[in-house]
């Protein structure tokens, strides 16, 4: 039997929608959500992003601010922009895009970033937050995916999870959140990555498989065990001449022999990358919404 697809792209409208309504409550008391989006270069996937997120803001009630910065300028420029934003009483959230260029150093920019603006989630402190079990803002693609998981009907309390991959962005983060002591959570967590021996035999256990390895077709068939639940992170392009862009999407997970074994299944495009902006809006309103209660 095929697996049932998650449709990441449903549940993110839904959270969507539930972040409209939200940043409209908040506009009747006189508070417009801010998401300031800063791009430094012209890397053409960040521009799209960037771009994807500025209508999402605008679909959802969120003012949006494009800041735009040459790669030529120095770091302390870049620093001296989001001190500005940090100050800046219209603005709830602070994105730099990833990467930056190679003369800054994108660990002590987002230092720089205030933690109660980091809608990211990438701060120490709020990663620290999280690996104490606080509220705080969660980084957007680990949380993405197990609200995901939650609104799919896939019980995660007590299960095996395998994560493939180790990244500050996807996989320790979503270690951290799997194994907290509450609700969506309390997962047994393993972690498997480049140097991990007899690869395979971990990932067949997993009763949940997330392939966050940044390799297209990195999970094979034989590494997916008949009935998991496997959620694939990977954005890849392909080449493809007949495709309108001239490429298309493919993630970390070989999808048809992989969906013939799995009970459930993320699709690319159209799984985990959706939910990734559908957390930032909402972490945008929550911010909005600690700024209106004081």
């Amino acid at each position: 039997m095929a697996a049932k697809i998650i449709d990441g792209k449903g549940i993110a409208g839904d959270i969507r929608e539930e972040v409209r309504v939200a940043a409209q409550e908040l506009a009747e008391r006189h508070v417009v959500p801010g998401l300031a989006t800063v791009l430094v270069g012209d890397d053409p996937a960040s521009a799209t992003y960037v771009r994807s997120k500025q209508r999402a803001c605008e679909k959802a009630g969120i003012q949006s601010r494009d800041i735009r910065l040459e790669a030529s300028i120095e770091e302390s420029e870049l620093l001296s922009t989001v001190s500005e934003l940090n100050a800046d009483p219209e603005i709830d959230g602070i994105l730099v895009q990833l990467p930056l260029p190679s003369h800054m150093d994108p660990q002590r920019v987002i230092l720089t970033i205030d933690p109660a603006k980091d809608v990211d989630g990438f701060h120490p402190v709020n990663l620290g937050k999280l690996l104490s079990g606080e509220e705080t803002f969660y980084p957007c693609t680990p949380h993405g995916i197990i609200v995901l998981l939650e609104r799919a009907g896939v019980t995660v309390e007590g299960r095996h999870v395998v994560i493939v991959g180790r990244s500050n962005i996807v996989g320790k983060p979503l270690a951290a959140l799997l194994m907290q002591k509450r609700a969506g959570a309390n997962a047994t967590v393993t972690v498997c990555h480049s140097r991990t021996a007899n690869l395979a035999e971990h990932t067949r256990r997993a009763d949940i498989l997330v392939a966050a390895a940044g390799q297209r077709a990195f999970v094979t068939e034989d590494m997916v065990g008949e009935g998991a639940v496997v959620v694939d992170v990977g954005i890849n392009r392909v080449e493809d001449p007949e495709a309108k862009k001239g490429y298309r999407l493919v993630g970390d997970v070989d999808y048809e022999p992989a969906a013939a074994k799995a009970s459930m299944i993320t699709p690319v495009p159209g799984g985990v990358g959706p939910m990734t902006i559908a957390m930032l809006l909402q972490n945008t309103v929550h911010s909005a919404r600690n700024r209106a209660n004081g």
